[in-house]
């Protein structure tokens, strides 16, 4: 009754909706079967009984030799067991047997946030309960023994989907041909960090795994997808977090979060960065704490996910968004829907969007605000320069592509020779049809050549324009004309203006102070003191600028004495 059936059924199991197909076969007491990503996985018995009992109500197409009686046999087979088993034995996690530990699909259908869109001024826009440890995040997953239906698989697990099925085949067989990053997200997609994340988290606090038991490719390579980058060599065990911060702006609650996560690791290892795309990085953190922090980050409405290596990085926009006299387009509601388009799951709303989980190489958008152009448009795949049409006077932008710097080459962006209206949903439909045609047409073979430049000079700008027109228009959206030639710039004089120290705003008695950061370097006895002094002089509200410095905005005439003469900004305090 017990005996394990013979290597020769292999019953397969097609997923429509990810065009992957899992086969098992037995062997041993122990099954042999790619998951949806396509990486060989072998899983001792107990996980090999629970998969086929999770799996035994879906539509199967057996072979020749496996009759549909057999397969109703087995799945009563496989219930016995787990009940002979314990619960315990029969779904407890367990790493590999072999050399390194590689989670495979999805084992649990896992309670993480659900995040709202963006909120371009607070936190206050996230609904989300999620809980601040990973054991109590694990405390919520539920272990399901029989799904019904596909279906019901599917909305059970959170991440159905990986990048690479969202790829055209023709794409996926250039992939199979290409450079080695190609064939290593092609063994197992990038976008199983996800969830591998708190997998491995969990298995290290456990004491079932060690960071050399982990598969080097998750390791170096994949947990970037959840903006974890290993810095092993100079700081064994530690990673360097990005985050995801649309135009720049924080709060102090955030600021606090991040100081409290790198604190534990001391003023050596755990200091906070501002990079050169208004962005924050977290330095000296181990992998299980940073499954935490991305916890509280969700929290507060904040991400890690998509911020680094094949995925569009940070939405920089202007740093004086809404406050500045000169504006010719607020960014903010723009960068925060560009965010929210990248990096929020509109089948899940949740963080990790694998629709552009697989890029050929990373892609940057700068959204301009004034001819002061702070976001550095030119240097940027996609760049948007605010402009009057002068047939309609609507305001606008100039579209320019491809600009990008590396050691191999330094090009400026080129003008598209288009303009769209400046609101959200033109810089929506613009950025979809560019990102589409750059994900499945970009290079995957030599790595140097597979940013979005290199396309546009492949077509040439005219063709591409084309395509880009053609793909916008196929989505049928109203209001969004593509028919305008590029409008013609102010010629008259203009003085780029500065950011730091005391200048005036818009409105009567409010003043913006910007806040020198040598090199960009927070410690954390900095980054408390920058929160308090939010909270003390600009309603709790920080700006980062893509020099590396920050903006208190908002401050109120009455108060600037005070900011001023704090000691944070004074005497041998580095900042000021």
């Amino acid at each position: 009754f017990l005996a394990i059936p013979p290597a020769t059924q292999t019953p397969t199991h097609t997923n429509t909706r990810t065009r992957a197909t899992i086969t098992r076969t037995v062997q041993h007491s122990t099954v042999v079967y790619p998951h949806r990503s396509g990486f060989s996985s072998v899983y001792p018995h107990t996980h090999w009984l629970r998969y086929m009992t999770m799996t035994s109500s879906m539509t199967m197409t057996a072979s020749a030799s496996a009759s549909a009686t057999t397969a109703r046999q087995l799945s009563c087979v496989c219930a016995a067991l787990l009940l002979l088993l314990g619960p315990t034995e029969a779904f407890a996690p367990r790493p590999s047997r072999t050399r390194r530990l590689q989670t495979t699909s999805s084992q649990y259908t896992l309670s993480s946030p659900s995040l709202s869109p963006s909120s371009s001024s607070s936190s206050s826009g996230s609904s989300s309960t999620a809980p601040k440890s990973i054991d109590a995040y694990y405390s919520n997953i539920r272990l399901h023994g029989i799904h019904a239906t596909q279906n019901e698989l599917e909305a059970d697990y959170p991440y159905t989907r990986t990048g690479t099925s969202f790829l055209p085949d023709a794409t996926v067989e250039r992939a199979k041909e290409g450079n080695k990053f190609e064939k290593d997200k092609l063994a197992k997609d990038g976008t199983a960090a996800f969830t591998d994340l708190y997998e491995y988290a969990k298995a290290i606090r456990e004491g079932k795994t060690e960071y050399d038991q982990i598969d080097g490719g998750d390791i170096n390579m994949r947990l970037k997808w959840v903006g974890m980058l290993s810095r092993f060599k100079r700081t064994p065990g530690r990673f360097m977090m990005r985050l995801r911060v649309p135009n720049g702006i924080v709060t102090s609650e955030q600021m606090r979060i991040y100081a409290d996560s790198v604190e534990p690791y001391g003023p050596e290892l755990g200091v906070i960065d501002i990079t050169t795309r208004q962005n924050i990085q977290l330095r000296g953190l181990t992998l299980e704490d940073g499954a935490d922090v991305t916890l509280k980050l969700h929290d507060v409405n904040q991400t890690s996910f998509q911020s680094a290596l094949d995925n569009v990085r940070n939405l920089v926009g202007s740093p004086l968004a809404g406050i500045d006299d000169q504006e010719m387009v607020d960014t903010r509601p723009i960068t925060n829907a560009l965010n929210d388009l990248i990096s929020l799951d509109k089948e899940t709303g949740k963080r990790g969007n694998p629709v552009y989980g697989n890029l050929p190489r990373k892609f940057n958008i700068a959204v301009s605000g004034s001819r002061d152009d702070f976001a550095h448009t030119h240097i940027n795949d996609i760049g948007l320069q605010p402009c009057a049409n002068a047939e309609t006077g609507e305001m606008g932008f100039n579209v320019v592509l491809g600009g990008y710097m590396s050691t191999k080459r330094v090009a400026e962006s080129v003008d598209m020779d288009m303009w769209i209206p400046a609101t959200v949903d033109a810089a929506i439909c613009l950025s979809e049809a560019i990102l589409r045609i750059f994900r499945d047409e970009g290079s995957r073979n030599n790595r140097q050549k597979a940013r979005l430049m290199w396309l546009v000079e492949e077509k040439g700008v005219e063709t591409f324009k084309a395509e880009v027109v053609a793909e916008m228009d196929s989505y049928k959206r109203k209001g969004i004309p593509t028919h305008y030639p590029s409008q013609k710039q102010s010629t008259e004089p203009f003085e780029r203006r500065d950011l730091l120290g005391v200048h005036a705003q818009p409105t009567e008695g409010l003043f913006r102070v910007g806040v020198h950061v040598p090199a960009g370097r927070i410690s954390v006895d900095e980054a408390r003191a920058i929160a308090s002094l939010a909270d003390s002089y600009s309603d709790g509200e920080i700006r980062l600028t893509v020099e590396q410095n920050v903006i208190l905005p908002n401050v109120k005439a009455e108060k600037l004495d005070a900011l001023l003469a704090e000691p944070a900004l004074n005497n041998d305090s580095r900042l000021g």
